[in-house]
């Protein structure tokens, strides 16, 4: 998993690039930061690959409301299989291609051109590709911009995952908006009766684990021995990964040291092995009421705030405390996908502007499930678990969703939304910011109460 340092040639001309993800290099106080893998390391020359069989003719998307359309194939000769989903971001593919909150979706594209600057090094969000497939309107082969290193093509190749374009993804867009997002496939035009069979037996991807296909096995730290300029050790930060975003570790890393731990490790581990200081909840997707590592996340987060550790959660983390504070999740007609979602701040009056990745919402504790899919499905009444009380901080200025939570007494708070968006705006970025005041105030309230 731990990969650094590729040189070599690319396309004819020599370059000398540098692959991994690792955050906590050139921090102060750091001797030996962690590496993984970037999902592009792929494509760096002299990487280890796998030859996947390249798709390439005509190929037909089936949607579950008996739909058809056609295109062209292109990444992996596979059949693809899931919940068709849109985003409707401009720029940002290679971020939402790696992002693994789309893992169990097709992922379709709204913007008419995919690929235009082509796969760069060292800006995913992930260690892999992690739509079941991608649908765009146009694909550029010939990408232009100096950092590239591939195409679109060239990373869902690498990483086993099939596309088509030549779609009319407003069509379809259309289609989502109207019915509530909906099961799909698509695959080669000469298949599609095979495929019409599996889609009338397609199982919603929300069933399986999904938090534990894209999250780690084990506890590492990124900067251990991270200190501020001064030399004093920067507060320790588990960060439950759910299925984390790059940028989300790297925006920690800048201000915690970071624990980056899979989601089902539990509180008095933490607490006992680690000694961290507070504690973070990640994007992730699926349901957020799955009866898997989402539910032990669930329990880790509550028992945290239950003793009064500082919490954050982001997207996937925001639900698994509603839950946990006995509010309902339920599922969204067609969910918040792209780069500006207005969200209203109900205690500022402030509006910011953000970028969202997600399919379900925690419940308003007075008006209840807004904007529901068809289906009306939910988690069902659930049990208070934290024995705190919250209140909506942010609502989706659109639909009046709920966008973020205050934990009442206690220092914890959530947002459904990305603050470490990149690309994307960052009007919410000090969000970060807020989370480490509250711990450094747990902190020095601890160390007061320990002279006494």
């Amino acid at each position: 998993m731990i990969i650094t340092g590729f040189q070599g040639e690319y396309e004819g001309a020599k370059v000398s690039v540098t692959g991994g993800f690792s955050p906590g290099s050139g921090q102060l106080g750091v001797s030996k930061a962690f590496i993984a893998r970037d999902a592009a390391d792929f494509l760096l020359p002299g990487s280890p690959s796998e030859d996947h069989p390249e798709a390439s003719g005509r190929g037909v998307l089936l949607l579950a409301d008996g739909s058809r359309h056609e295109g062209d194939l292109f990444g992996a000769a596979k059949i693809a299989e899931g919940e068709l989903v849109f985003t409707t971001n401009m720029t940002g593919y290679q971020e939402s291609l790696t992002d693994p909150s789309f893992a169990g979706q097709v992922l379709t594209f709204t913007w008419p051109l995919l690929g235009n600057y082509g796969i760069a090094p060292g800006i995913s969000e992930s260690a892999g590709v992690w739509p079941r497939g991608v649908v765009c309107r146009e694909l550029m082969l010939e990408p232009d911009h100096r950092h590239c290193i591939g195409t679109v093509h060239d990373l869902l190749l690498a990483h086993g995952v099939p596309g088509i374009s030549g779609i009319d993804t407003r069509a379809v867009t259309k289609r989502v908006r109207e019915y509530g997002v909906i099961l799909s496939i698509f695959g080669p035009i000469e298949k599609e009766a095979e495929m019409a069979a599996i889609l009338e037996k397609m199982e919603s991807p929300d069933l399986a684990d999904l938090a534990d296909e894209v999250s780690r096995d084990d506890a590492v730290f990124l900067n251990e021995g991270a200190t501020d300029t001064e030399g004093n050790p920067l507060p320790r930060v588990a960060a439950l990964d759910c299925g984390i975003k790059y940028n989300i570790l790297r925006e920690l890393c800048t201000r915690f040291e970071v624990l980056w731990c899979p989601p089902d490790i539990s509180w008095s581990e933490l607490k006992a092995d680690y000694k961290v200081d507070a504690l973070f909840a990640s994007n992730g997707p699926g349901d957020p009421a799955h009866p898997g590592k989402a539910t032990a996340a669930r329990h880790t987060l509550a028992q945290a705030t239950k003793e009064g550790v500082p919490v954050m959660g982001i997207c996937l983390g925001h639900q698994l405390m509603g839950l946990a504070s006995g509010l309902r999740t339920y599922k969204l007609r067609y969910g918040h996908r792209g780069g500006n979602q207005p969200v209203l701040d109900l205690q500022t009056q402030k509006v910011s502007i953000t970028s969202q990745n997600h399919g379900f919402a925690v419940e308003d504790p007075v008006k209840g499930m807004l904007a529901p899919h068809p289906s009306g499905a939910n988690s069902g009444e659930v049990k208070n678990l934290t024995g705190c009380d919250v209140e909506v901080r942010f609502i989706n200025a659109n639909d009046r969703t709920v966008e973020g939570l205050d934990v009442k007494g206690r220092p914890a708070f959530t947002i459904q939304y990305h603050p470490e968006a990149c690309p994307g705006p960052h009007d919410a970025n000090p969000l970060f910011d807020r989370f480490a005041d509250l711990i450094t105030n747990h902190l020095e309230v601890k160390a007061n109460a320990k002279t006494r």
